[in-house]
């Protein structure tokens, strides 16, 4: 099946999700498994009822003929039993006064002498069979067992419900056989009915082969297939409208939207609302990126200016005045900070932009990784830092690359910062199965164990403050200047690095996590989804 990808939850939003009774009660697909079962077990109940009613009502169809069997034998017998001659002459005739349209008469008959079921001849027959036909008549009784009972002993007198087709091809209903014994041997009187006399029960067959069950069953399956159709196509059709909204999402459909890719008539409102929603998301964006850099750009102007008229008033402020020096020493930090504060905020509200409508192109993210750390390599000197690199080739991702810049700066400043001089960096790009994996390992003094998920949460930072933070070179082709090194942001740190790279990385689908390594130092794992 195909990999589901999961839509990222928004960072810092909990989400207090119903209990999975509740969901299973409530969704599309409890309400399939309890219908089932409904089809099932319904069935099963029914047809077990109706057979009892039905196995009641052979039982006094087959006494009453039974009965009838009985009283044909029973005015038979004294012409059987006559002494004198034969009765065989006027058995035929006898045979004829009991049969009628839809039943008959076979009286067969074995020598004293034998014992076998083989034995039996027939002597009289109404329905008459022609001379042809009676030794594959009687080979048939005889391969059914009609005659199993009389083997041992010709004493038999018993109601049978046997479906039998005779030579002719014609099925007739076996209802009673009753022996009558004589001094000449063994006579078994057999009664029979057609088939049409006890059509609306089960006599000789299982209940379920009988038309009302069979014409009950095709109903309720065709019933039964087109309330699972229903069931199946509202399935289907919420999965396709789920793949079209992961697919707009990720940005596979460039310029689609909802109501244009949308198969399901009964979901063309639902896929209005839905592309409503996702234009309001990317005005959103637009809009705060826009803000972020109107504000930006506002603010800039009077902190410039007000950096500039710092420096003629250090020349009018004499080096023997501590009150005057120490009064714009305090307004330099200031305004420092103050220039720290405005970017800051320029990039919280890039990455609230950034999560509200992530990017999602192919990028090739070793290229990527390969092209900024070559800008990186001045800073690992000046530091006296060995940068180590094993980049998988090849390693394409769906993100933006202004995005996955940001992350990759943060995570390489912060390695590079809390590292000694002449440690290694090790800088790690693999793909496993539908991820991507970059892993940056330092030689730093590492994170308490508590603290390795707190480090992702904003404003948090345990930095040193005093460490100065490496001049990181923005010269470098396709280095963003976004860098939380940059010269923007060398005030003290606000801890909003790390956070951004895990909003930035969960708004395209991925995550990163921070394990202290065994032999000393940190390591941050990034995962992220590839592309296709």
């Amino acid at each position: 099946m195909a990999r589901v990808e999961e839509a990222p939850m928004l960072p810092g939003v909990t989400s207090k999700r119903p209990s999975s009774l509740w969901r299973l009660f409530h969704s599309i697909v409890g309400k399939f498994i309890l219908l089932l079962i409904v089809f099932i077990t319904v069935p099963v109940m029914l047809y077990s009822e109706f057979r009892q009613a039905d196995q009641d009502r052979q039982t006094l169809i087959l006494k009453s003929v039974r009965e009838q069997g009985r009283i044909i034998a029973e005015s038979l017998r004294p012409l059987i039993e006559r002494e004198g001659p034969s009765p065989l002459p006027a058995l035929n005739s006898e045979v004829k006064r009991y049969a009628t349209s839809q039943s008959g008469v076979k009286v067969l008959f074995r020598p004293a002498e034998e014992a076998r079921a083989q034995a039996f001849y027939f002597v009289a027959a109404e329905p008459t069979l022609a001379a042809a036909e009676l030794a594959r008549e009687r080979d048939s009784l005889v391969e059914r067992g009609v005659f199993d009972n009389l083997v041992q002993s010709c004493q038999v007198e018993s109601p049978i419900a046997l479906r039998h087709q005779r030579p002719s091809g014609k099925e007739e209903l076996l209802t009673s056989i009753t022996a009558i014994t004589t001094n000449a041997g063994c006579w078994a009187i057999i009664t029979t009915h057609s088939t049409g006399e006890f059509l609306g029960t089960s006599i000789g067959q299982p209940y379920w082969k009988t038309l009302e069950v069979r014409l009950a069953g095709i109903i309720y399956l065709v019933m039964a297939a087109m309330t699972i159709g229903l069931f199946f196509s509202i399935w289907r059709g919420l999965m396709s409208f789920r793949d079209l909204a992961r697919d707009i999402r990720i940005g596979r459909l460039e310029g689609a939207n909802f109501s244009v890719q949308n198969k399901v008539p009964e979901l063309t409102l639902v896929a209005e609302e839905f592309d409503r929603m996702t234009s309001s998301l990317q005005n959103s964006a637009d809009s705060i990126r826009l803000a972020a850099e109107d504000n930006a750009h506002a603010f800039k102007t009077p902190i410039a200016i007000m950096r500039q008229s710092l420096e003629p008033l250090k020349r009018i402020v004499p080096p023997d005045n501590p009150r005057g020096q120490r009064a714009l020493d305090v307004i330099e930090e200031s305004v420092d900070r103050l220039d720290h504060l405005v970017a800051s905020a320029r990039r919280l509200d890039q990455a609230t932009a950034e999560l509200l409508d992530p990017p999602r192109h192919a990028v090739d993210l070793s290229q990527l990784v390969e092209r900024m750390l070559a800008a990186y390599v001045n800073t690992f000197d000046s530091r006296s830092i060995v940068l180590e690199m094993k980049i998988a080739k090849g390693v394409i991702v769906r993100a933006g690359e202004d995005l996955l810049e940001t992350v990759i700066e943060n995570v390489i400043d912060n390695a590079i910062e809390a590292s000694p001089r002449g440690t290694t960096v090790i800088v790690e790009l693999d793909r496993e199965q539908s991820w991507g994996r970059l892993t940056v390992s330092d030689r730093g003094p590492g994170v308490p164990s508590g603290d390795l998920e707190r480090i992702f949460e904003r404003y948090v930072s345990l930095r040193p403050q005093q460490l100065p933070p490496p001049a990181t070179s923005n010269n470098a082709t396709g280095v963003s200047r976004n860098s939380t090194l940059g010269a923007e942001e060398q005030s003290p740190h606000l801890g909003i690095g790390l956070w951004i790279v895990r909003r930035n990385l969960q708004a395209i689908g991925g995550d990163v996590r921070a394990e202290n390594r065994k032999d000393g130092g940190l390591s941050m794992i990034l995962r992220l989804p590839v592309a296709g």
